[in-house]
């Protein structure tokens, strides 16, 4: 085992964090562009890359980690990274990873401002855990505090929500650095007790504050925020905190500090000093005085030594005053505590303005020191048992000082900017050499766990992390690592223990860490103990020098495996250690170059030698896992010899065979057997399997991963389904097939300690995973049944004393894994085999018990005995009709037809779930209708096509309406051709589910998928008239005025409003979608309308469920609440039907100029998107003649922009053309009068222009038939003969033929000079025949009262007409 950097923890998105605390550096992301998860590819978006001059911003991109503040918990659960005023807090989640395993990644809790004075900036950070006081503790901390340092001086502890708990101002300097000491067990009794404390460095001072203080503040603390949150309180009142306060003197500057902690001298030096000062008779104390020690790191001395005799000096205490008595005022609070975070603004405002009192410090002189004047220290990092210290300067050395002696004792040159930590090392008894030895009286006879402590460097500049060992031990790791990273070492661990609390106590705590924000990844250093020790003092050295030498030898491809395998042998025989001879084994066991007889050999040697060796020497966990081991190569030997030997059944199978063996008659096999056919024609385009030549066939290496004993019993581990199903196979394939004995096989693996129950569970993974082999041969079922009664006489697989009127767990286990298989077919056939089977053993065990009763009894006991066994019969009953649906209705979802013309979408082209009988129990009652109505959606199918497969039923139940039943025949009879199977499937479903696939629950559901489908994609507005074509194809007007506000309230209110706010914008949608989606909104509305009026007529739907599918459970369906739906407000869905039509004609026609809204007063507006079951105040009495005469201006624009769109062109277009994209157009005419009715506009007014616009575009024969609506004949008579003027002047007039002008002179005066004012060009046709003018004229001769005014001029009219026709006869 050698030194390893592992990675344990990644960053989710560590580029946010960056954007956070550098915003220069965050990068344009261009419109359009995708943004790069981080966490899939960090090498991808941020490659390391040399240093170039002129290279600032790219460097800065990578290398922005050096510029912050960084801690971690040693716990791993919190992270901070701060820069000036800024900071992030990162808390570890599990998430899986894009290989699917679940990995730790470090995720943005909280990031904010920390500074509360102006200009100050955070220097320092530390992440410290805090233990709980609960007893059921588990050993994680209860939560962890954040202590940040400022330039200002003051220090703030913080929660990981970024909550302030306290602000102490201890020292009006910058802080520049904190530290943390915590507890730990003293090794042996030599070693002095250390107390907690946390240590506050100044530029000439420094501040410890005791830790056990420090904890019961903080939880105070704690608890009184969190009361005051609650409450609202924010007046509270912390406790105090004792800390000392050392000034430090004799030195000019300081960088970084390490407090050793309390040092005693031992009595040799106790009484080498006092001889020495006081002469030969000078006295000595009993008890060696204590001593705190710290070493600071800066300039003139280099390092320097401090030491502050305990008891000198009484702790200072924070806001003392407030701890003894309550009652002092708010001013002596304010002047002596120095406590933030708690009051009211203008408290904190004054408290800002005046600092709090800052208390003096203890002058302390340094001792002595390193005196080195050129050289500046940089950083000190002390040892985890106090012993040793590391110090880097400005030289780009790394020297290690003796703490206890003050003296260098190594120096690493070549280590510029470099970053330390340690890594401190216990023994672990357990990987010693076993060596026989006497008994020692005093406990444990291999003595002491030893520790050892290795020194770690980071060399930026290199980007190299090395490992030594020390004192003055080699380097034992190095890893490249990158130029970027940041070592963080914490040097403490949980805040809190103590000697008791902390021997119980193994939380997981890192030592050291790496973050590399190249990678995005977090690392620890493991190094083994054994790296510490010398090669004479270490047979793990030569150990590992073995499984080196082993490794290589197990990749060389070597021709004579006989050599190779006398070599393996010698070298795990040559092994000491037991963990690396098991190590050396598993290797061996793992190598794919080895054959089974070389791995048999070799195992079976190393036993042997293992057993011959004295018992006291032997590891027994060694033993056992060879003995496992070679169970299982035994074990995988005989399976394989089974599998290899030529075995043959020579018995005949036919279908009468087949039938008495899955216990039906004639009629139900072949309904079977076609059940299956077309589900094997249906199903089989996408089935994952193993190919031909690899079924049955495992590799020993992967049979050897696969299995496991624990105590004398064979588990198999945690596999993937797949090699499940490939283990399933070794065993048990060859006798599915026939070429295995089936009763060898099961008697090899009871041997081997499988139990019944797992060899169950892997048959059954094999049967139902090879669906495609299984039903294309049909004596497999013979061999499963044989398998199956073989499995079930095994012991504890059926429990004699089974109550026979409870469920038997083993046919449960078979019927759970049937339920949950997708693959219907091999589980339809493993249901009826296990039914069989069932049968056969219940039989057995019924006559066993008849025999043994009395014979005149034998009846009556009969008969009671075959109730008695009825329970687990009925349940295989029920299993058999449930997957005997799931396969009809697998087999009509995996059909397709030929019908499609348009493009298809990609929600489209999304493949269907494959159904299992338990998806459909977990899917609710609407489950079964919501999979067709996908497969409908996908398929997209007429809803006149689920009529159609439904036409039976219909002549079943002939009272049923049919309504658009004749038209939807014509429809589908052109496709019906390419529907193939389609329709008969169908109606086997219909058959089969009478209940879930009623067709007003088909129609429900299918409208409900297309809307949700629309939703995701609006520009596929066919999707959303499909919809609507379902909607109205519902016949339970309940069921369809609930869909219908379901799908308003959820999907359409909010577009509807967009639309009608933003006409002129942009909506998200384009027009011609925003056109469809108006008139489907007007479809849906108005279908709202009739099914409110209709559903007082109707009774509710019963909603009933197939007796097989009564257990079901899950989801409400959607039928189910759209029962629930209230009623409709009538009167306010026809307001939203008048806003609706209108918006539609303004988008169908283009009419940009109108603002809908603005042909409603305020009343009507308020009203707008409300709940459509509210009761509104709307619109009522007469109108504002100003409103209605703009709404009638709308109307007018309406009719002539429709009979404009109708026939301006319809000379060059096919009539059949005349549909909008996306269906039928709308009646616009029709629509506008009664548009009008609804707006208080003259409806005949609306007409009479329909008329005027119909003879504008020269469709006389429309407009006749038109003017029979109009009521007012004498105004449209007028109108008429405006627009016969226009036709006449232009054929007199505008031609200005030879024949024309010889008319006109023939005109009377008065005829000439009205129609010389006539102005032709506001004709829209003037290509119309004089005849059909002449009919024009005899009509508005017809409409005309004689006594009107214009009737002379009608009369002249009528002369020029015939004046004008008789040349052309």
């Amino acid at each position: 085992m050698a030194c390893s950097i592992v990675q344990f923890c990644y960053f989710q998105d560590l580029q946010a964090a960056r954007d956070f605390l550098f915003p220069h550096l965050r990068e344009e992301i261009p419109a359009g562009a995708v943004r790069r998860d981080p966490s899939k590819s960090w090498e991808e978006t941020e490659p390391q890359e040399p240093e170039e001059e002129g290279n600032t911003c790219k460097t800065q991109k990578t290398s922005w980690l050096q510029d912050c503040v960084l801690s971690l918990s040693p716990t791993n659960d919190l992270m901070v990274i701060a820069r000036e005023q800024k900071a992030v807090f990162l808390v570890p989640k599990w998430k899986y990873s894009d290989k699917g395993k679940e990995e730790m990644q470090f995720a943005v809790g909280w990031s904010g401002s920390l500074n509360v004075e102006e200009g100050e900036c955070v220097t320092s950070a530390l992440c410290i855990p805090l233990a709980s006081q609960k007893r059921s503790s588990t050993g994680r901390p209860d939560w962890t505090c954040i202590v940040v340092g400022f330039t200002s001086g003051y220090v703030r502890f913080y929660t990981e929500n970024g909550v302030l708990l306290l602000a102490q101002l201890l020292n009006e300097d910058a802080v520049l650095q904190l530290k943390c000491r915590t507890y730990e067990i003293p090794r042996h009794p030599g070693v002095t007790e250390q107390n907690e404390e946390l240590s506050i460095l100044y530029p000439a001072a420094i501040v410890t504050i005791d830790g056990f203080s420090l904890f019961q503040s903080l939880r105070a603390c704690r608890n009184q925020v969190a009361k005051a949150a609650a409450s609202g309180n924010e007046n509270i009142q912390p406790p105090p905190l004792a800390y000392k306060k050392w000034g430090l003197q004799d030195i000019d500057a300081i960088i970084d500090h390490a407090s050793v902690g309390i040092m005693t001298l031992s009595p040799f030096d106790q009484m080498k000093t006092a001889s020495n000062i006081g002469g030969f008779n000078a006295a000595i104390k009993n008890s060696p005085p204590a001593m705190s020690q710290y070493i600071t790191v800066g300039s003139n001395p280099f390092t320097g030594f401090f030491y502050a005799l305990e008891g000198s000096t009484q702790p200072l205490l924070s806001h003392v005053a407030l701890a003894v008595a309550s009652k002092l005022t708010s001013a002596l609070f304010n002047a002596a505590s120095g406590w933030l975070g708690w009051k009211s603004k203008h408290e904190e405002e004054a408290v800002q303005k005046q600092k709090p009192k800052v208390e003096p410090a203890t002058p302390l002189a340094v001792r002595f020191g390193l005196p080195d004047s050129r050289r500046h220290g940089e950083s000190i990092c002390l040892s985890p048992c106090n012993t040793l210290a590391a110090v880097t300067d400005d030289f780009g050395r790394v020297i290690l000082l003796d703490v206890a002696r003050g003296i260098a004792i190594r120096m690493w040159k070549g280590y510029r900017g470099a970053q330390i930590g340690w890594i401190q090392i216990v023994e672990d008894l357990h990987e010693r050499v076993p060596e026989k030895v006497d008994f020692s009286p005093f406990g444990n006879t291999q003595g002491p766990s030893r520790v050892a402590q290795f020194l770690v460097i980071y060399a930026p500049r290199r980007g190299i992390l090395e490992v030594w060992s020390t004192q003055q031990g080699p380097r034992v790791g190095a890893f490249n690592v990158g130029k970027h990273c940041r070592l963080l070492y914490p040097g403490y661990k949980i805040m809190g223990l103590n000697n008791v609390t902390s021997q119980s106590w193994q939380p997981q705590t890192y030592q050291i860490c790496l973050v590399d924000p190249v990678s995005g990844s977090v690392k620890t250093v493991n190094v083994p103990f054994h790296l510490a020790l010398s090669d004479k003092k270490s047979e793990r050295a030569k150990d590992m020098h073995l499984v080196k030498k082993l490794a290589a030898l197990l990749k060389t491809k070597s021709p004579n495996l006989d050599l190779v395998e006398t070599e393996i042998k010698e070298l795990i025989l040559d092994i000491k250690y037991p963990a690396t001879k098991k190590q050396a084994l598993e290797s061996i066991l793992a190598s794919k170059r080895l054959p089974f007889s070389c791995l048999r050999n070799i195992t079976q040697t190393l036993m042997d030698t293992l057993k011959n060796q004295e018992l006291e020497a032997v590891d027994e966990g060694l033993l056992q896992f060879c003995a496992n081991k070679l169970r299982l190569l035994h074990l995988y030997e005989s399976v394989s010899q089974l599998n290899s030997v030529d075995f043959h059944s020579d018995t005949p199978f036919s279908d009468d065979d087949l039938a008495v063996l899955l216990r039906l008659n004639e009629k139900e096999l072949l309904k079977l057997q076609a059940l299956l056919e077309k589900y094997k024609q249906e199903n089989f385009r996408t089935n994952v399997r193993f190919s031909d030549d690899k079924d049955g066939v495992l590799p020993v290496k992967t049979f050897l991963e696969y299995l496991e004993y624990e105590k004398d019993v064979l588990n198999i581990k945690k596999i993937s389904e797949e090699e499940y199903v490939a283990l399933g196979s070794f065993f048990f394939w060859k006798c599915l097939h026939g070429e295995s004995s089936t009763e060898d096989m099961c008697h090899t693996l009871e041997s081997a300690g499988l139990s019944p129950q797992l060899l169950l569970s892997l048959l059954l993974s094999v049967w139902l995973s090879k669906e495609k082999d299984i039903l294309d041969k049909p004596q497999s079922v013979c061999c499963l049944h044989t398998m199956l009664s073989l499995l079930s006489k095994m012991k504890v697989a059926i429990d004699e004393t089974w109550d026979s009127q409870s469920v038997s767990p083993w046919w449960q286990q078979m019927r759970t894994a049937c339920i949950q298989s997708e693959n219907n077919g091999a589980a339809l056939l493993s249901a009826h085999v296990g039914h069989s089977v069932a049968a056969q053993i219940s039989n057995n065990m019924t006559e066993k018990k008849f025999s043994q009763t009395v014979l005149g009894a034998e009846s009556e006991a009969l008969t009671d005995s075959w109730e008695a066994l009825s329970l687990d019969t009925e349940y295989w009953k029920l299993l058999l009709k449930q997957l005997e649906d799931c396969l009809i209705l697998q087999t009509l979802l995996h059909s397709k037809g030929n019908t499609r013309t348009s493009k298809v979408s990609s929600l489209q082209a999304e493949p269907l779930p494959r159904l299992s009988v338990k998806k459909l129990l977990e899917g609710g009652k609407g489950g079964i209708a919501d999979s067709v109505a996908k497969w409908i959606f996908k398929q997209d199918f007429s809803p006149e096509i689920l009529k159609l497969a439904n036409k039976q039923r219909d002549v079943e139940n002939p009272d049923e309406p049919k309504e658009g039943i004749n038209r939807g025949f014509l429809e589908v009879s052109e496709v019906e051709m390419d529907l193939g199977a389609i329709p008969d499937l169908l109606h086997l479903a219909y058959e089969q589910f009478p209940c879930s696939l009623e067709l007003d629950v088909l129609h429900a559901h299918c409208c409900w998928e297309y809307v949700v489908q629309w939703n995701k994609d609006p520009e596929e507005a066919r999707f959303f008239v499909r919809s609507i074509e379902h909607l109205k194809h519902i016949l339970n007007a309940h069921i369809q005025n609930g869909i219908a506000l379901m799908m308003w309230n959820t999907f359409l209110v909010k577009r509807f409003s967009a639309a009608t706010y933003l006409m002129d914008k942009d909506v998200g949608m384009s027009d011609t979608a925003m056109t469809s989606f108006l008139g489907s909104c007007l479809d849906l509305l108005q279908t709202l309308m009739e099914a409110d009026v209709s559903r007082d007529e109707m009774q509710l739907p019963v909603l009933d469920t197939e007796d097989a599918w009564l257990s079901v459970e899950g989801p409400i369906s959607i039928v189910e609440l759209a029962l629930e739906q209230k009623h409709i407000h009538y009167p306010l869905v026809e307001h939203h039907s008048i806003l609706c039509s209108i918006l539609y004609a303004v988008m169908r026609f283009s009419l940009k100029s109108v603002k809908p809204l603005s042909l409603f007063d305020s009343k009507g507006k308020n009203a707008f998107f409300k709940d459509l079951t509210s009761i509104q105040l709307l619109p009522s009495g007469e109108m504002d003649p100003n409103f209605v005469s703009v709404r009638q201006q709308f109307l007018l624009k309406v009719v002539s922009a429709a009979v404009q769109a109708q026939h301006s062109v319809r000379k060059d277009k096919d009539p059949s053309q005349e549909a909008t994209p996306f269906g039928k157009d709308q009646d616009w005419p029709v629509l506008a009068v009664d548009l009008a009715h609804h707006l208080q506009v003259s409806e005949d007014v609306i007409r009479r222009h329909y008329v005027g616009e119909l003879y504008n575009y020269g469709v006389d024969h429309l407009a006749e038939e038109a003017i029979l609506q109009v009521h007012d004949k004498e105004v449209l008579a007028s109108q008429l003969l405006v627009l016969t003027g226009q036709r006449l002047a232009h054929a007199l007039l505008r031609t200005q033929t030879k024949e024309g002008m010889e008319l006109l002179a023939r005109l009377s005066p008065t005829l000439c000079t009205w129609l010389k004012a006539m102005d032709p060009q506001d004709l829209q046709n003037t290509e119309v025949p004089i005849a059909t003018t002449a009919k024009l004229v005899n009509k508005v001769i017809e409409l005309l009262p004689e006594k009107h005014g214009q009737y002379s001029l009608a009369l002249h009219l009528i002369e020029a007409v015939e004046a004008i026709s008789i040349p052309s006869l």
